[in-house]
């Protein structure tokens, strides 16, 4: 078995995926305020 050295890993796809994932995360949660908004605007 080869010996580990940190730092070494190729770790591009993993960055991209939690990237994604953060902006997701953003996007969901501006909906969500932007729908509390517009309730407390018109007392639905």
């Amino acid at each position: 078995m080869a010996e580990h050295k940190h730092g070494e890993m190729d770790i591009t796809v993993q960055e991209e995926t939690f990237n994604g994932f953060i902006k997701a995360t953003i996007r969901v949660v501006v909906v969500c305020i932007a729908v509390l908004i517009f309730l407390a605007i018109f007392n639905s």
